[in-house]
């Protein structure tokens, strides 16, 4: 299938990806802000290679700001995903950060496409998520939640290609076994991946989602 790797807007801004062929990289300056801007879009750059390389089909965008501590830097659109066999979609999801991006789509991939086709013997067509990016405290508190710099996205369903959907609010607690062994497998998966993975046993704010977090943290419930 035709990948789709397009960066409009966003490519003035980040330059010519140093990954390309016969570009060659930004050479060494001395450590003042623009020295760290030049840092900056490098890694951007890097990550949207990296992204490009795993078959996930998005859309770079330009850096963005909302309120106090809400800003989208370094995100992306991401429309759809690669698995083994085949590439599918993603909904609802909106602006995300590139780094939580690279790990959703292997996620997606080696954790959710893979069980789905072991467990219930399909593979995935679609993901739907409750979105990414939202300038919003953390529920109860005064602190920022990930959302508000695109660094989580919260996952509701799986539509299989043979038409089934497994969603977090009807399955986790399903009758058929394979569903409840499906979320709970892709829930782990998660936790390896993510920094915070939140679920339907952790509070009833989370009964219909995974909460998935960028983060060098390793807090799963």
């Amino acid at each position: 299938m035709l990948r789709i790797f397009t960066l409009l807007a966003p490519v003035a801004l980040l330059g010519a990806c140093s990954m390309l062929p016969g570009v060659k990289s930004e050479p060494e300056k001395p450590r003042t802000s623009s020295a760290r801007s030049v840092a900056t879009t490098s890694v951007a750059r890097q990550c949207l290679g990296k992204l490009n390389a795993t078959g996930a089909r998005f859309v770079a965008k330009a850096d963005g700001y909302g309120g106090k501590g809400c800003s989208t830097k370094n995100t992306v659109s991401l429309n759809a995903m690669r698995g083994d066999r085949s590439q599918f979609e993603v909904t609802n999801l909106g602006t995300i950060s590139c780094p939580v991006a690279n790990t959703f789509a292997a996620w997606s991939r080696f954790g959710v496409d893979r069980a789905a086709r072991q467990i219930l013997g399909s593979p995935i067509e679609r993901i739907e998520t409750m979105g990414s990016y939202s300038c919003r405290n953390v529920a109860g508190t005064g602190r920022r939640s990930a959302h508000s710099t695109a660094d989580a996205v919260d996952v509701a369903a799986f539509v299989l290609k043979d038409g089934r959907r497994i969603s977090l609010s009807n399955g986790w607690k399903s009758s058929d076994p394979r569903e409840r062994e499906f979320l709970r497998t892709v829930h782990k998966s998660a936790c390896k991946r993510f920094g915070t993975v939140l679920g339907p046993d952790y509070n009833s704010a989370h009964r219909d989602h995974f909460h998935l977090e960028r983060g060098d943290g390793s807090f799963c419930r």
